[in-house]
């Protein structure tokens, strides 16, 4: 097995003490782990992909942390309600959809029924206002193909377009 000699500051003999404390004694293998994520953000990064970091839960209270670029985003609102959808390739071809839903609030009176016109916004008559809380969603697939029916059709047609185009090495310049 060949040797390779590193040389370390005096400054970053710590950190080398504390990587090889936590590879239970084996620097060679901390190294070489460091050097594998290193490699592949790099390689990652070369090829237009960064790290992607979302918000995922009935309140967005959780991270989610992958390697993407992203493909498409489409957004609607109500006066309700917001929905934001964003479509993410990976490196090993498959796409990610993160969806962010805004909290709904609505207005009822007395008997349950959606508050209407001025009077209700000026707080004159009997009513209540309600808020449910946002969520985020991420899910995987495997083929754009299993997008179709998870995102609306012009954010499909995006995410379709923009794998199909044609990059500076397709087209043999």
């Amino acid at each position: 097995m060949p040797n390779k000699t590193i040389y370390v500051s005096d400054g970053d003999l710590p950190l080398y003490q504390r990587a090889q404390e936590l590879a239970g004694g084996n620097l060679s293998s901390a190294i070489t782990t460091a050097l594998r994520r290193f490699v592949d953000v790099e390689e990652s990064r070369l090829e237009g992909f960064k790290e992607i970091v979302v918000r995922v839960g009935p309140k967005g209270d959780r991270k989610k942390r992958f390697t993407g670029r992203l493909l498409g985003e489409w957004g609607n609102s109500t006066n309700s309600r917001m929905e934001m959808y964003r479509v993410y390739g990976t490196r090993s071809g498959k796409f990610v959809l993160h969806v962010e839903k805004s909290p709904e609030w609505a207005g009822r009176d007395a008997d349950g029924n959606p508050a209407a016109g001025f009077r209700s916004w000026l707080g004159l008559g009997n009513y209540s206002w309600t808020f449910s809380s946002g969520e985020s969603t991420l899910e995987i697939f495997e083929s754009v193909e299993q997008l179709r029916d998870k995102v609306p059709a012009q954010l499909y047609d995006m995410v379709v377009g923009a794998i199909s185009e044609p990059t500076v090495e397709d087209l043999d310049i």
